[in-house]
């Protein structure tokens, strides 16, 4: 088990020293107030995440309608270049 960097070992002298310095009464309501802060700050951490994904995927889908222009418009270059190659061909095979 290792939480933080910190294992069973030292994880064990941090409950003896909270329970010796707060006393077995304080003890129950510390461990629930840290629950708590632990849950909000995971809260927070996800909607921060979430928030991250989705500004990406705007990006993504952004960038989707670009990339598919220029797909198209390369296509279009590349009829055109075959166009005139098949033209020049063609001159060359009615000059010879």
């Amino acid at each position: 088990m290792n939480i933080f960097g910190v294992g069973l070992p030292e994880v064990t002298v941090i409950l003896i020293l909270a329970l010796l310095i707060f006393g077995p009464k304080k003890l129950p309501e510390l461990g629930k107030q840290l629950g708590k802060t632990l849950k909000s700050l995971k809260k927070a951490s996800n909607e921060f995440q979430n928030e991250i994904d989705q500004v990406m995927n705007e990006e993504d889908k952004e960038e989707s309608p670009q990339s598919i222009e220029s797909n198209q418009t390369n296509e279009i270059n590349q009829e055109i270049i075959d166009s005139e190659n098949k033209n020049f061909s063609n001159k060359e095979n009615s000059n010879n």
